[in-house]
């Protein structure tokens, strides 16, 4: 995580902004795949898990392992937005307050909104999923506070917490006694039910995702550089991450909950060697993922065709896409249920799903085509508002 001690005269803001735009934008559009498999593919709907080598195909492993990117990349490049931010002039103190204010609203957002009107289509007050905008706020929380400690002790931070979170894998929630609760929205991914009858899924263990996006904030320093340097090191980080990677995995040693094994179909040990462990997010999971992103930040610098233009889009109202698209997929997720069993009751958080319930991964990408496509001109509309409106501060929260 070392970068230059002497920045040169910064590069040209728009082309920096863009490659950043670009790649959020892209992980969001995979974001979506990853959902819309989840009401429409029918392993997903059957309750197969999709990394199950003994039950699943490399199709539908690979379907979901390329949406690993997208969570930590979003982490870290928020990290890298509040470092741009600092760096054209914001004080300090108002940016503290923005960040705790929309850490706080992710959160409430991700305990009712989204929950009651995306993910259930119901108000139920006794389930609440931990996920991923609940480790986005506090992430978003914490970094307000980080923010006026020295750099370097904000590097250190990271650092810390992403490569040693590992070696707590073994401390379990029990041993912890009435406070075991807390050790499981620290560390373990796991689901708690309380006295008082509560269930919570707690999905997004707040470590290491509190050092991811401190992580794109030293990050960010880069973008102090002129572009040929910055892509240098971003291309060397990259690259030396996924190598680090390759190395810690093989040796079945550290970095990651489960070992990797030989497998007796053929490509299924290759399978077994990238199922990196998301909940808590292993130290090969991150080393993989955002490795890749430091990699495709520097692509998107040197390359950004016409054609992949359309992710600005998606990139510059990332919120606004996400609020919008898990309704969407939701609602026609009922309708299609509706129309083929005359009923809709059963999604991802419960229900039974008839046998028959859900379809091939041809026509889940396609469903993932049409909602993504679908959703542009929204996006594209909103875009232009937010410029337009500069005057309205609460568009900043999406």
């Amino acid at each position: 995580m070392s970068t230059p001690a002497t920045p040169a005269p910064t590069a040209t803001p728009t082309a920096r902004l863009d490659s950043i735009d670009l790649l959020r934008g892209l992980i969001m559009v995979v974001m979506a795949l990853d959902h819309v498999r989840d009401y429409f593919h029918f392993s997903a709907v059957q309750g197969v898990d999709p990394l199950d080598l003994a039950r699943t195909t490399p199709a539908i492993f690979l379907t979901r392992f390329i949406t690993h990117f997208c969570a930590p990349i979003f982490s870290f490049l928020a990290g890298v937005s509040v470092y741009l931010a600092v760096k054209r002039g914001k004080p300090k103190s108002q940016l503290s307050g923005f960040l705790i204010k929309r850490g706080l609203w992710l959160i409430f957002l991700e305990l009712t909104v989204l929950m009651w009107f995306g993910w259930d289509f119901q108000i139920n007050l006794h389930l609440f999923f931990f996920a991923t905008l609940w480790a986005l706020g506090w992430s978003m929380i914490l970094l307000a506070g980080l923010i006026h400690l020295p750099f370097r002790a904000v590097a250190i931070f990271s650092t810390v917490l992403i490569l040693g979170h590992n070696a707590f894998d073994g401390v379990k929630p029990e041993s912890w006694g009435t406070w075991s609760w807390l050790w499981q929205f620290l560390h373990v991914s796991s689901v708690i039910q309380t006295k008082s009858g509560f269930t919570l899924f707690a999905f997004y263990p707040l470590v290491p995702w509190l050092g991811v996006m401190s992580a794109g904030y030293c990050f960010g320093r880069l973008y102090d550089f002129e572009a040929p340097q910055r892509q240098s090191w971003l291309l060397r980080s990259g690259f030396g991450a996924i190598a680090a990677f390759v190395l810690l995995r093989a040796s079945n040693t550290y970095g990651n909950l489960t070992l990797w094994a030989s497998q007796p179909r053929p490509g299924f040990t290759l399978l077994s060697f990238i199922d990196i462990t998301k909940y808590p997010p292993s130290l090969c999971y991150l080393l993989l993922t955002l490795g890749t992103g430091l990699v495709m930040l520097a692509v998107f610098e040197r390359w950004s065709p016409r054609w992949i233009q359309p992710l600005l889009a998606y990139g510059r109202v990332p919120f606004f896409y996400y609020i919008l698209h898990i309704p969407l997929i939701h609602g026609l997720a009922w309708l299609t249920n509706m129309v083929r069993f005359g009923q809709a009751d059963f999604t991802p958080v419960h229900g039974t799903p008839p046998p028959a319930a859900g379809f091939s991964l041809l026509v889940t990408y396609a469903i993932w085509a049409t909602i993504v496509i679908g959703l542009y001109p929204a996006c594209r509309w909103f875009v232009g508002f937010k410029q337009r409106r500069r005057d309205l501060t609460w568009l900043g929260y999406f």
